[in-house]
């Protein structure tokens, strides 16, 4: 398996909103706010190639919003900016793309799963979506809190697009180990947590998981630093914990969504019984970058 981590395009959000109850004395140690108070964060999405399959998992936050929305989040990135790291980068067309995994459908994963004015015209058409029924389910009466970070507008042509293709593979694991597909010796799981969003799938591949918004930098590793943004933060820390047993009883790396400077790394324990990793795997802040198993 080919395994390659992709970097279309960064953002900022709310520092206080990414570190929930943690004080900013104690956050801004680890990462610098701007004078909006917003955080530098990648949207890192992975790339895969199996024998008969190329894979994504996630897509990034699209091109398509506007400079209002632009300029909230502080942007950074080409127009069609998924498509031109496939095509410069690694010699692949859109059209080659034949699995998309979409660990949630907030819009800073599935963005870049359409384009046009709307942003519901499909990008990867031969490609089949690989997405939680119940979450899926969860976004079409999502709460108050969170509503706003699922653009079903935008996402919900784009699925019934996929669906009305034979393109849409429902993902139903609850609580155990699930296979996403399987190319010969060739497998991806996943396992879901609970706590940012129900039903979140966490992909796993050839010795690496894909921690989504469950762990999103670096700095969330210890167990309290949980996002505001979660929709039940406790139970993000329960997950949190019940994903780190598993992840060191598999000796997994993980791969951060949003952290700039570190994609990943192994999991361990110190001297105070506290998880950290174990070597910090550094981003080399180009647009992509190739994942061994060193």
């Amino acid at each position: 398996m080919k395994k390659y981590i992709l970097h279309p395009a960064q953002f900022k959000l709310d520092g206080g909103a990414m570190f929930g109850i943690i004080p900013k004395p104690l956050w801004s140690k680890n990462i610098i706010a701007d004078e909006l108070n917003r955080i530098p964060m990648s949207l890192r999405v992975v790339y895969l190639e199996t024998a008969k399959r190329k894979i994504l998992i996630d897509t990034g936050i699209g091109d398509y919003h506007g400079d209002k929305f632009n300029t909230q989040f502080a942007i950074e990135g080409s127009s069609s900016p998924l498509e031109s790291i496939l095509q410069n980068d690694l010699n692949i067309n859109a059209d080659e793309i034949t699995d998309i995994i979409i660990t949630h459908l907030h819009f800073d994963h599935v963005g870049g799963l359409g384009t046009g004015a709307d942003g519901t015209t499909p990008i990867f058409k031969n490609a089949t979506i690989h997405l939680h029924q119940q979450h899926w389910e969860y976004s079409k009466k999502a709460t108050v809190r969170d509503k706003g970070s699922f653009h079903s507008h935008t996402f919900e042509p784009l699925l019934a697009y996929y669906q009305s293709h034979n393109q849409l593979h429902l993902l139903t694991e609850e609580g155990g180990i699930g296979v996403i597909l399987e190319d010969n010796d060739e497998k991806i799981e996943y396992k879901v947590s609970f706590g940012h969003t129900p039903y979140m799938v966490h992909p796993i591949f050839d010795g690496f998981i894909y921690m989504a918004d469950l762990v999103p930098m670096q700095h969330h590793i210890r167990i309290p630093w949980v996002m505001g943004y979660d929709i039940e933060p406790g139970i993000t820390t329960e997950y949190k914990q019940k994903f780190y047993q598993y992840i060191i009883d598999n000796k997994l790396k993980m791969i951060f969504e949003h952290d700039q400077d570190v994609w990943g790394g192994p999991l361990g324990l110190n001297e105070k019984n506290q998880f950290i990793l174990t070597e910090k795997m550094r981003s080399n802040k180009t647009t992509f970058q190739e994942l061994d198993n060193s």
